[in-house]
């Protein structure tokens, strides 16, 4: 008797849609369809050995956050853009399938999560909570104007700087919005906070690597206040979350002892990623 599993259908992207048949069909002849349901299916996962998701890196992130507390490993069919998170396409997984879905050992990485939360200026209990995979990023907010911002990292305070946010990233997050904003590339085996200021009006404040055991805390001092138009100063969780912020409220960041755990692809490393989908040092493309 093979694996027990959920699949989880992205639905609005009508390949992952039309793929499900196919998928559906892998699992069945190997193992146990325990349930199949779309990415806003409010129900708590049932008892499984895999969780499926067809969709692309935001799918896997929503997914990945629901999973809080359970080891139950979570593989990653890309059907998005750049797929950097999902190790499977279509026919690798068909490749693997007798091994995955079967009684084959799984090769398993376990991916950190980060605990956020905002407390309002002198309160000892937060006001707002969450976990997330990849990024925080405290952004700036119409009407654009910048935000004052003093970093503190394990309780010692550090700068001010003035700019339009910061980011605090997992490894995994590092190829991200923090990749974009000029940040670090960090592997997924290292144990790390990275902090990359967005815009900072200041030639000195360069990205920085911390131990993820060392707290994060952003105290705000200048924001773009939430009107009935806009949201003003937001806190922004893999690209997902978002909660409006208030002058003189602290975003604390520290890594969670909760995980998620991802099925590798035994046949791609994290390198060979790097090389196929962010194209890391290609040589400039010759004229035509």
């Amino acid at each position: 008797m093979g694996r027990s599993v959920v699949l989880v259908v992205n639905q609005s992207k009508p390949e992952a849609r039309d793929a499900a048949g196919q998928v559906r069909e892998m699992i069945t002849r190997r193992g146990t369809l325990v349930r199949e349901r779309d990415t806003h299916d409010p129900e708590p996962f049932p008892e499984c050995d895999l969780l499926v998701v067809l969709g692309g890196d935001g799918t896997l992130l929503g997914q990945a956050r629901r999973l809080a507390g359970s080891r139950v490993p979570m593989l990653g069919v890309n059907f998005g853009k750049l797929g950097f998170m999902a190790e499977f396409d279509l026919e690798s997984l068909d490749m693997h399938a007798n091994h995955v879905f079967g009684n084959g050992s799984l090769s398993l990485k376990r991916m950190p999560k980060i605990s956020v939360r905002v407390f309002e200026s002198h309160a000892t209990t937060a006001r707002f909570e969450a976990v997330c995979l990849n990024e925080a990023v405290v952004t700036a907010g119409p009407p654009f104007r910048v935000i004052t911002v003093t970093v503190a990292i394990d309780g010692v305070t550090g700068p001010t700087f003035s700019g339009d946010g910061l980011i605090v990233s997992t490894p995994l997050g590092s190829t991200a919005y923090n990749l974009s904003a000029g940040g670090p590339i960090v592997a997924p085996g290292v144990d790390a906070l990275t902090l990359t200021p967005i815009a900072a009006h200041t030639l000195s404040f360069r990205p920085l690597v911390v131990p993820s055991d060392s707290p994060v805390e952003l105290r705000l001092h200048r924001v773009n206040e939430a009107t009935a138009e806009n949201q003003g100063t937001t806190l922004v969780l893999d690209g997902q979350i978002l909660e409006p912020l208030r002058e003189h409220e602290r975003v604390r960041i520290e890594s969670s002892p909760d995980g998620v755990w991802f099925v590798l692809n035994p046949r791609a490393t994290y390198w060979d990623t790097l090389i196929s989908k962010l194209h890391w040092a290609a040589s400039p493309l010759a004229p035509e």
